[in-house]
């Protein structure tokens, strides 16, 4: 019987792995001879064929902080992204929110291009993507921090780590992306799904305004399946805007005159009018209620009290989600001696409420449709969306040799 109860011992190793190991069809990135040239895994490259993706047809990359997932979306041939994979974040450090300086431990909140030259074949973490913090919106507003990466290895100091065989699929992502001729792949990281239940859960946080503006991005994407146009002005993000008279954006200038194409504004009135109806809802259901936000020691303790006792070869930071808590704001202001968690979450609603209103955060030019208070409807499937593409501007006609790509483009056609 002995060799059975090594068996079951095996397994349960697999077994408690798979939460961050969850490539399938994978195999022992030790065993890989040519790491960056890679191959992705046959059942991923059928799984392209039968959703109409090319192999090399431009990538997103999403990342959900508080779910702890990373997402790769991928375009298919009529021009529109979908979800071609998912995988569980294994580590990452810090709190929800933005990083703001140089060793604070945060995970960047935000939109990033990434290049070729964001590729690390050479990382001390097997293989890293930089995720390029700062970009234009942190550098206006004075944030700072250097080399954070999406690696392996499972370890994190302000990074997305994650095992070595799901890194290797990421990055054979961005290559074969890079290789179809994708000059910019944009990095899209929310501190959660950015839906009006979450939103609604997560309005007491000091950090709501700056997630509003995240969330015009977030559902630009969700509306078109298109990565937005993202620009800089006035120290804040601006979503697929057209600026008039040629004008060009500065970060830290106040944004000019723009306006987004009447079919996307016409789409976005619609997904509005959905979340609107649901963030009412959800109101209701956290009326009296404040999300604690658990620290990276919290997250890394339920993982461990959940593993106590076997020898991993990976050590997750755990979910957001699981160790976090809803509290009442009554109940925890009445307590003589409020725990720690209690005390956390009124110095949280305490933060905020000496805020300004979020609105003065909110990216909202006045020529700009107004989508700050946007998020997915309960049906989203229900949602009409224009056809075609609601981003594109109709154009005069154009020879072969002055045709301009549409401005949100943001990959080379070559």
């Amino acid at each position: 019987m002995r060799w059975k109860s090594t068996a079951l011992a095996l397994i349960f190793a697999a077994a408690a792995l798979t939460g961050c190991n969850d490539t399938l069809d994978s195999f022992d990135p030790a065993s890989v001879s040519n790491k960056v040239e890679q191959p992705l895994p046959s059942k991923i490259l059928a799984e392209m064929k039968a959703k109409g993706m090319d192999r090399n047809s431009p990538i997103a990359i999403r990342i959900l902080k508080e779910e702890g997932l990373l997402e790769i979306w991928k375009a298919k041939t009529n021009g529109r992204f979908e979800k071609i994979k998912e995988y569980e974040i294994c580590a990452w450090s810090g709190r929800l929110g933005p990083k703001v300086k140089e060793g604070d431990r945060q995970a960047p909140e935000g939109f990033y291009p990434l290049s070729p030259h964001n590729l690390n074949p050479n990382s001390k973490y097997y293989l890293a993507i930089n995720t390029g913090y700062p970009n234009r919106f942190d550098q206006s507003n004075n944030r700072n921090g250097s080399n954070l990466m999406i690696h392996g290895a499972c370890s994190s100091s302000g990074c997305y780590s994650m095992t070595d065989a799901q890194i290797l699929e990421i990055y054979a992502f961005a290559r074969d992306a890079f290789k179809g001729g994708q000059q910019t792949i944009q990095l899209q990281a929310f501190p959660f799904r950015m839906t009006a239940e979450n939103m609604a859960r997560h309005r007491h946080s000091e950090h709501y305004p700056f997630w509003e503006m995240l969330k015009v991005g977030y559902d630009n994407f969700e509306v078109t399946k298109r990565p937005p146009e993202v620009a800089v002005c006035d120290r804040k993000y601006v979503f697929n805007q057209q600026v008039a008279d040629g004008k060009t954006l500065s970060a830290a200038a106040p944004c000019p005159p723009m306006s987004a194409p009447p079919a996307l504004q016409t789409a976005l009135a619609s997904y509005n009018a959905a979340y609107a109806k649901d963030y009412a809802k959800a109101l209701q259901k956290f009326d009296g209620k404040i999300w604690y936000d658990p620290s990276e020691a919290e997250r890394k303790a339920l993982v461990a009290n959940r593993r106590k006792g076997h020898d991993l070869a990976y050590a997750p930071t755990g979910s957001a989600l699981k160790a976090g808590k809803l509290l009442k704001i009554d109940d925890v202001a009445n307590q003589s001696t409020p725990n720690a968690s209690a005390t956390a979450a009124l110095d949280q609603l305490a933060e905020q409420r000496q805020k300004p209103p979020a609105a003065s955060a909110a990216p909202t030019p006045a020529s700009a449709p107004v989508t700050a208070a946007v998020s997915t409807p309960a049906q989203p499937a229900a949602v009409p969306v224009p056809q075609p593409n609601p981003l594109a501007v109709p154009a005069p006609v154009q020879t072969a040799e002055t045709e301009k790509k549409p401005f949100w483009k943001i990959w080379s056609s070559q």
